[in-house]
């Protein structure tokens, strides 16, 4: 069981200006299964290899419990890393691939044997043991890999995109694998990904990132109840968020013909930095689920409809609407079985006070 702790860690490649890793400042509890996600070149992948030794930590450092591992080789770090491309011997068995770390450690074969064949129950791969990986499915692999490094009892196990390789259907399948695997095991897990839907359903902790520099660490129903700013906001939740800046009245947001009312510490904190007489701006964001269909009677915001997703219970409506700015993106989640044509033009109303509101300027979120 371990802790790990990164303090003001950065990485920066040679012949690069901007590091890919920024003072990042991280803890990761005991037993806890932390999901590092962002957009590609974020940082994530870089930030979990800094933790494995793989690569350098140029400044700050890296804590495991109270051990600084910033220059230990990753032999020393007792760690366990599974791949996004497996990387299973393909001249070994099952068994052989399971056992391979505990043979070069000189592990007892009585040993050796009660732990894979552990390993190998609790992942369901008692009958694919004396199996070749060219004889196995993508999944079977993937969770292979995942046994490789459970028999090894490390104190950390890092994850570096392990799902992307297989298709739709067995993604969702072997993410709740991962997930009750690591409940029931309670070892320290660290988890990249860039899929926020991944990130959201599996993680005890998600931590956001955007170049290189961390953005929000939460709970996920915390990230998507309360983003911390208009990135993590648009990066959380499928579809993503509406996000429009828009003119700031004595009222509200002004979009087009059509207010949203926001109490007077919102419009304060959104007017600050401006210039006395200036014109200020808001930037709001509303989830899809977070509107409904009306008509044109309803008062809300005037949307023509360019696409409609159909899904069964529920259907996404795309559509744009013009404001004073120009014409945007508009997305409703609605009823599966009463959904508009395509061209029609519907009337958007936001719930009241379920709207998010940030700063034109900085992005950050007020209130």
């Amino acid at each position: 069981m371990a802790t790990v702790t990164y303090k003001g860690a950065s990485r920066i490649y040679p012949g690069t200006a901007k590091p890919a890793v920024d003072k990042l400042d991280l803890e990761i509890q005991d037993g806890e299964f932390l999901v590092l996600v962002g957009p590609s070149g974020c940082g994530k992948s870089t930030s979990l290899r800094m933790l494995a030794g793989l690569e350098d930590v140029d400044q700050g450092s890296i804590f495991i419990n109270d051990t600084d591992v910033s220059n230990l080789p990753p032999k020393a770090r007792d760690i366990a890393m599974v791949f996004q491309n497996y990387a299973l011997y393909p001249h070994m068995t099952v068994f052989d691939n399971m056992a391979f770390a505990l043979k070069l450690r000189r592990t007892p074969r009585a040993e050796i044997r009660e732990r894979v064949l552990e390993a190998a129950k609790l992942l369901d791969l008692e009958e694919y043991l004396s199996r070749k990986p060219k004889a196995l499915s993508g999944g079977q692999r993937q969770r292979v890999a995942m046994g490789r490094a459970i028999v090894r009892q490390p104190q950390v196990f890092l994850m570096d995109e392990p799902l992307s390789n297989l298709d739709a259907k067995l993604r969702v399948q072997t993410r709740s694998q991962i997930a009750s695997l690591q409940k029931r095991l309670e070892v320290t897990t660290v988890y990249v990904t860039h899929d926020q839907v991944e990130a959201q359903t599996m993680g005890h902790r998600v931590a956001v990132l955007k170049d290189g520099l961390l953005q929000q660490v939460d709970t996920p129903r915390k990230l998507y109840d309360e983003p911390a700013n208009v990135f993590v906001a648009g990066f959380i939740g499928s579809p993503a968020m509406n996000i429009k800046t828009v003119e700031l009245t004595e009222e509200g947001a002004q979009f087009g013909d059509v207010t949203i009312p926001l109490t007077r510490e919102r419009r304060e904190a959104a007017a600050e930095g401006r210039a006395d007489g200036e014109k200020a701006s808001i930037t709001l964001g509303i989830r899809p689920e977070d509107c409904t269909l009306g008509t044109a009677d309803s008062g809300g915001i005037a949307v023509e409809v360019d696409l409609v997703e159909e899904l069964g219970s529920d259907a996404y409506v795309y559509g744009h609407a013009v404001y004073s700015k120009g014409t945007e993106r508009f997305v409703v989640r609605t009823d599966g079985r009463t959904v508009p044509g395509l061209g029609e033009t519907v009337h958007v109303v936001p719930e009241p006070g379920r709207e998010h509101v940030f700063h034109a300027d900085s992005g950050l979120r007020i209130g």
